[in-house]
Parts: structure tokens; C-alpha cells; sequence
């Protein structure tokens, strides 16, 4: 769970719900500065929402881009179903597809924080074509670290049998390590983080949980994919065991950022620095697309040229 500094949306910002295919979607949207760059749609992560984004959406918009934040369904201000099935992998995946698909931008760069990753990963591996990169925040092709498997199946069987102001609570508390829980924190953020919980349908918190810690390794399916990658986190990363992420990294070829002195949240840590980041591994992806997307259609000119249909025959004879 990313927890936000401030609740104070950045200039530009639209709150609403984006109407799709699959339903409708809590978004907080910031448009561009200037000529606009592209478009980049954010998943939260596990007890998320879209407000973890708050502090990079500004940097990012002041880049040129359009950023989009979503809670997604079940999540926060997102309304979802209380059945399992609504909340199983490619589901949650679909719903990307077709939030990507009302931004009305074309393909956009798809980013996922810890488990909006792996929804990220599962969407990009469904339409390729509705993305113009994939970044992988403080998430991995590999499974999480063992300690995290083990909160995340105990964090599940207490959902299972208690009310979820007790599950709060133990969870607060274990936070805490033991101190007073918030100690330190703003009331509106120890109010929101509460609140936030409590309109997450518990639904989607076991069905995350159950994602996460039973995830397989999907390096090979990662670098399979036709997009442009990137995998970014602290060198103070917690959940998924940082050796094992510059492995996955090197092992696709993906674009690979470490910022310093960043924990599981370098988007509420370090959101300067990450937008930056993000923004030239975006700018890059754009210049290749249009020089792929250029070839593909000097291609197309070339078959469709007078004279064409006779130069091949002539050539293979």
C-alpha cells in the first residue's frame, strides 16, 4: 500500500468516472502542459487506490503528459461485485483493456504499482496493441518475498472470519510496529486510509491477496511480449526481493530504473525523480513506435506501388 503526503489533487486534475465497456471507473485525470506527449494509464496496487498517485501526476502532466490514475473494480471509489470470479486475473485485465480503450488516446502507456503490476502484465499479454510500453513499478515477473506470502494468506484468513474494522485495526497496529498507529500522520490521511479500506469491497482484497501470493513466475511471458519494458523500484524495495528483480530486468531487456533511497513507493517518495525517469523511457518508446510504425508504412506503400506485383515475380524467376 502506497500512503499518500497530501490529498490536494495537482492543477488540471478531473475527478470522475470514466464509462467503459466493462462499467464505470474512478479516475483522477491530469491533462498535459503544452503540446500533449501521450498518455499514460496508472493501476494502484494491493489496499490502494488511485490517490497514490497524487504527487506524480502533477510532474507528469508538467512533462507533456496526460496521466490517468484509476481505482479499479472493487477498489476505493470503483464499484465491484462481491463475487470471487469478478476479481480473478484476466477479468481484472480486461477491465485495463477497456479502460485504456475510453481514454479515446490510442495506445497509451500502461504503468502498474506492486499488484497493478501484475494486473499490467496479464492486460498488456491480452492486447498488446492497446499499449504503447509497460512499465512494471515496485513489481515483478517473480513471485513476492517469502515474508510477504505469509501476511498476505494470514492478512486473507482474518478477512474470512473477522469484520473489517478488526482487520483494520490489526493491520494499523502491525504497521506501526507496535507504536500508535498514525502517530505522525495528518487526520485526513489517517482518515482517508481508513476510509479507503473500508469501501474496498473485501472481495477484491482476498482476490488480490490470493494473486499475489500464489503468482508464478512470468519473466518468459514478460520478455515475450511486443512492447517496449521497464522495470523501476527503490533500492529499498520490501515486497519482492530486489536481486531478483535486476535479474528479471536483465533477463527481458527491460529499461531498468533504481531510484535511491526509495522504498515499495518511489511514486510517494520520489516523485520528481521518477516521473523523469518515466517520462524519457516514454519518450524513447514514442520515437521507436513512430519509426516502426513509419517502416510499417513505407512497407505498405512500397506493395501497393505500381510495378510491384511485377518486381516480385521477376525477382524469385
Amino acid at each position: 500500500m502506497s500512503k499518500p503526503r497530501s490529498l490536494a489533487p495537482p492543477p488540471r486534475t478531473r475527478a470522475y468516472r470514466l464509462v467503459t465497456a466493462r462499467g464505470s471507473f474512478a479516475v483522477l485525470d491530469t491533462a498535459p502542459v503544452g503540446a500533449p506527449r501521450g498518455t499514460a494509464l496508472l493501476l494502484p496496487g494491493f489496499t490502494g487506490s488511485k490517490e497514490d498517485f497524487l504527487a506524480l501526476l502533477g510532474p507528469l502532466s508538467e512533462a507533456g503528459y496526460r496521466a490517468v490514475a484509476v481505482d479499479g473494480r472493487g477498489q476505493h471509489e470503483s464499484p465491484g461485485p462481491r463475487g470471487r470470479a469478478a476479481y480473478r486475473r484476466k477479468a481484472l485485465a480486461l477491465d485495463t483493456v477497456a479502460q485504456a480503450a475510453a481514454l479515446g488516446d490510442g495506445p497509451v502507456h500502461l504503468l502498474g504499482h506492486s499488484f497493478g503490476g501484475l494486473v499490467a502484465r496479464a492486460a498488456a499479454g491480452l492486447a498488446p496493441e492497446a499499449f504503447r510500453s509497460l512499465t512494471l513499478l515496485s513489481s515483478g515477473p517473480g513471485r513476492v518475498a517469502r515474508s510477504q506470502r505469509v501476511r498476505l494468506r494470514a492478512l486473507r484468513a482474518a478477512l474470512a472470519v473477522l469484520s473489517k474494522e478488526r482487520v483494520w485495526r490489526a493491520t494499523r497496529w502491525l504497521d506501526s510496529r507496535g507504536e500508535e498507529p498514525g502517530a505522525g500522520d495528518p487526520p485526513e490521511i489517517v482518515s482517508f486510509l481508513r476510509r479507503r479500506w473500508m469501501r474496498t469491497r473485501i472481495a477484491q482484497l482476498a482476490g488480490a491477496g490470493r494473486l499475489l501470493a500464489g503468482d508464478p513466475d512470468g519473466t518468459a511471458a514478460l520478455a515475450a511480449l511486443p512492447l517496449p519494458l521497464h522495470l523501476a523500484y527503490g533500492d529499498q524495495e520490501s515486497v519482492w526481493p530486489v536481486p531478483e528483480l535486476a535479474e528479471a530486468a536483465a533477463r527481458t531487456g527491460a529499461h531498468h530504473t533504481v531510484v535511491a533511497g526509495a522504498g515499495h513507493s518511489p511514486n510517494v517518495s520520489h516523485p520528481q525523480e521518477l516521473a523523469d525517469r518515466l517520462t524519457a523511457f516514454w519518450d524513447r518508446a514514442g520515437r521507436l513506435d513512430a519509426v516502426s510504425t513509419g517502416s510499417a508504412t513505407a512497407a505498405r506503400s512500397r506493395r501497393a506501388a505500381p510495378g510491384a506485383a511485377r518486381r516480385g515475380p521477376a525477382a524469385s524467376g
